[in-house]
Order: structure tokens, then C-alpha cells, then sequence
């Protein structure tokens, strides 16, 4: 029987990010991001636009609203928060 020796970062899944704009920034370290995707229409054949809106743990309250941001999946931090602010990616103007 052989043992096969793997290393944590293999073992481990790697983190869902998306890309999406911040719609609020009312509370406190926690920014709300409107992510939106592209679905074909199953008889029309056309592309409709749908948008998700996640709770994203913001630790410095740097995130404004207009903000580009990624985020990425984690651990359950509240009732609704299941995702970090990864990175800005462009300010509001």
C-alpha cells in the first residue's frame, strides 16, 4: 500500500471570486456587492442580464459605494456574510 504525500494547498479547494460593484456601505465593516451575469434566454436565444447582491466583510471600511471590487468566498462570518473584500479594483468617480 502506498501512501501519496500531498501538501495543504493541494487539499485545499480554492476560493469562488466574482467581480462586482458595491451598492451599500451602511454598516459597519460590511459593503453590499451587486454582481451581475449574462443567462441566454432558453427560447429567444437573447442574453438577459441577472444580478446577485452579496454581504462582503469589508475589515477597514475602505469600500465606497460606485466601487469595483472583488470578493472572495469564506467561511460563514454572519447570517448573512459569506464573502471578504478581496481587492478594489476602481474607485468611484
Amino acid at each position: 500500500m502506498t501512501v501519496k504525500n500531498t501538501t495543504e494547498t493541494e487539499t485545499q479547494r480554492r476560493r469562488v471570486t466574482k467581480v462586482g460593484v458595491v451598492v451599500g456601505d451602511k454598516m459597519d465593516k460590511t459593503v453590499v456587492v451587486k454582481v451581475e451575469r449574462k443567462v441566454l434566454h432558453p427560447m429567444y436565444q437573447k442574453y438577459i442580464k441577472r444580478s446577485s447582491r452579496f454581504h462582503a466583510h469589508d475589515e477597514t471600511n475602505e469600500c465606497r459605494v460606485g466601487d469595483r471590487v472583488q470578493i472572495e468566498e469564506s467561511r460563514p462570518l454572519s447570517k448573512l456574510k459569506r464573502w471578504n473584500v478581496k481587492e478594489i479594483i476602481s474607485r468611484a468617480k
